[in-house]
């Protein structure tokens, strides 16, 4: 398998995003909040004439809220919507041959849940997200 992947930062972990999902990169602010949504849904934002919902990565992963002002975010389509993936940083667009293999080491609950296994870079294992788990947000026990 020799497929293209975009390097991100989310919560100081460096992962991979297929590039195959990928539509743009961009900067965003007047992000609209969604009363009742859940708390990874950082709200709405328009962008060329579409209304795209905002994913927040850190809330995703159990780590809090992502602060307000302007961020950084992929933009992904998943089943023909498009979602805005906040990141903290994007580094650049890979080829990696291989498939993913299990992780080497327990992953906290949150990484866990969105990880489609581990790709090595350069010497580097890296996790590989799950952008459809990553926008369905967490599994609510309760419910």
């Amino acid at each position: 398998m020799n497929d293209l992947y975009l390097i991100v930062e989310i919560a100081g972990q460096r992962a991979l995003l297929p590039a195959a999902c990928v539509e743009s990169v961009v900067e965003i602010e007047d992000i609209a909040p969604v009363p009742s949504a859940p708390p990874h849904v950082f709200g709405l934002f328009a962008l060329r004439s579409r209304v795209l919902t905002v994913i927040d990565t850190i809330a995703a992963l159990g780590a809090g809220r992502s602060c307000d002002g302007e961020k950084q975010a992929v933009i992904v389509h998943v089943d023909g919507h498009l979602y805005g993936i906040l990141v903290d940083d994007v580094d650049d667009v890979v080829q990696i041959d291989g498939v993913p293999a299990h992780p080497r080491a327990p992953l906290s609950a949150g990484w866990a849940r969105y990880s489609n296994g581990v790709l090595d870079h350069d010497g580097e294992p890296m996790l590989l997200i799950d952008v459809a788990a990553m926008i369905a947000g967490p599994i609510d026990i309760a419910a």
